[in-house]
């Protein structure tokens, strides 16, 4: 056990934890890999882009998170890790995707033989506005490919997990979520909160 864990062991939480999003799809997953392990809300909060290394950069928004809610928050910050580019496009891949399509993403490794990549999820808790956050690393190994599925999810269709034929996109989002980033990353939540023993008092049903 943390040190920061066994500070806070049996810590009682007078309201649910808020996950602040304003990705649908991403609650989606949340909450499907979650289920009623974690009392949480959800909560569409308008944070800076940081800029940094991807666990400064998710513990940050976490402390500003805190302190907008006032209570204790689940942020979450996703990279694609391009091996040939040093790891970028990183935690900026939200940008790149945005300006170049699954496409330009492609391209971007067109004088590369490596396609090889690692999709990157980071979740950070705060307990408070003057708690330090703990961050959680979820890690899928894979490699880039021309879009195949559905493209109604970020970079979903471009990333292809080592073992599966199928992009993250062409996967049944329960098979995706059993192997994924995300859900690697969650399942550390769910350990933490189980092991830190923490005690909601209030009505903790999540909403929308």
């Amino acid at each position: 056990m943390s040190s920061a864990t066994a500070a806070m062991k049996g810590l009682v939480l007078s309201r649910p934890v808020t996950f602040v999003t304003g990705n649908a799809k991403k609650l989606e997953e949340v909450r499907a890999i979650l289920g009623n392990s974690i009392p949480f809300q959800s909560l569409k909060l308008d944070l800076p882009e940081l800029q940094g290394e991807p666990e400064d950069i998710s513990k940050e928004k976490a402390r500003l998170a805190a302190k907008e809610v006032n209570g204790p928050v689940l942020v979450e910050d996703t990279c694609l890790c391009f091996n040939a580019l040093n790891g970028l496009p990183g935690p900026y891949i939200k940008w790149f995707l945005q300006k170049t399509g699954h496409d330009g993403l492609n391209n971007l490794l067109m004088a590369y033989d490596d396609k090889s990549a690692f999709a990157l999820c980071i979740f950070s808790l705060a307990m408070g506005p003057n708690v330090e956050p703990i961050t959680f690393l979820g890690k899928t190994p894979g490699k880039i490919v021309p879009a195949r599925g559905p493209k109604d999810f970020g970079w979903d269709p471009i990333f292809q997990p080592d073992g599966y034929d199928q992009t993250y996109a062409e996967m049944a989002k329960e098979e995706k979520n059993k192997i994924s980033h995300r859900s690697r990353a969650l399942s550390l939540v769910k350990s933490h909160f189980a092991e830190a023993g923490y005690v909601f008092q209030t009505d903790t049903t999540s909403t929308g």
